[in-house]
């Protein structure tokens, strides 16, 4: 009574017999499932989902070439002088004020490990300060830092006038620098703490200073971790230093302003330093690939790229 109730739930249920009694018993082609039709499953929200993504590039697409822009003029500007000149500027102080931001980040990092409460107290403060103030604002307090320090020098040995050392470039340096230096630390910190404790601990049983470890075997190894996120922030520090066109530093946005602001053509020339930061920011995407290839050496996500083992010739 009991196993016949059971054969009848197996079967409302659509079950496949599971003995070889019950399978000789079932009907013709309950058990072939090549009989069975195969139906390709439909993805409708994908479809839908591409369908409009594809509707509203090609709208954005048709806006611009069918829109009252003058390419002619974007041609023409893309080598133009001063937008040379500009493009100049711009990756001179991506690459100044990055590398400030990157021995200051180093320092601040180092500072933050210190078992010294003084060192740590300093780190935490000048990340906290800098990382919780806009860029712009910093910016213009180090460009109008004459309103508070009128003079800047040694008193009895030289002085100068503030307003005088603060040029545009200084203060966009000194603005955008500092500023990356505070995010910088944290990236740095976490790319020190990745690395084992014991290695710090080999260091020291060899008796070899803090400082020097950190130079020779801690820092190598974190690089691995720090390289990508400081890949990113580089990319980003192109785009920031558009930034410094509000103290009157001659980079490329600031230099594309003062042209529309002469001929009215302002979306051909805001065209024009668009593609160039595309431009930079390929070139500095490609060349962040390369290094952490290089640094990824000798772990798993390198192993796909190197090279196969010769296969071992028959004895």
């Amino acid at each position: 009574m009991v196993q016949r109730s059971v054969a009848l739930m197996k079967a409302e249920l659509g079950q496949l017999p599971d003995s070889h009694a019950d399978l000789a018993s079932a009907p013709e082609g309950w058990g072939d499932i090549s009989q069975l039709e195969h139906v390709k499953r439909r993805y409708w929200g994908r479809y839908a989902a591409s369908a409009v993504i594809v509707a509203l590039i090609a709208y954005v697409v048709l806006a611009f070439a069918h829109g009252q822009i003058e390419w002619r003029y974007v041609g023409r500007f893309l080598t133009a002088r001063s937008i040379l000149i500009g493009l100049g500027n711009t990756i001179v102080m991506t690459v100044l004020a990055m590398g400030l931001g990157i021995l200051l980040g180093v320092v601040t990092a180092i500072m933050r490990l210190s078992t010294n409460p003084v060192l740590q107290a300093v780190a935490r403060g000048y990340v906290w300060l800098f990382r919780g103030t806009p860029v712009i604002l910093q910016l213009l307090l180090w460009f109008n830092l004459a309103l508070v320090f009128p003079t800047l020098g040694i008193p009895g040995l030289f002085s100068l006038r503030t307003v005088d050392v603060m040029t545009p470039f200084l203060a966009a340096l000194l603005g955008l620098g500092i500023n990356q230096g505070a995010y910088t630390s944290e990236v740095v910190r976490a790319g020190l703490l990745s690395v084992d404790t014991g290695q710090y601990e080999a260091a020291k049983s060899i008796g070899m200073p803090r400082l020097q470890a950190l130079r020779r075997i801690i820092l190598p190894q974190a690089m691995r971790v720090i390289v990508p996120p400081i890949g990113n922030e580089l990319v980003g520090m192109v785009k920031l230093t558009s930034l410094a066109s509000v103290i009157q530093y001659a980079e490329m946005l600031h230099n594309a302003e003062n042209i529309y602001y002469a001929n009215a053509r302002v979306i051909e020339l805001l065209m024009v330093a668009g593609i160039w930061y595309l431009v930079v920011v390929t070139v500095l995407s490609f060349a962040q690939s390369r290094v952490e290839r290089h640094y990824a050496r000798g772990t798993g996500r390198s192993a796909s790229r190197q090279p196969r083992r010769e296969r071992r010739k028959p004895e």
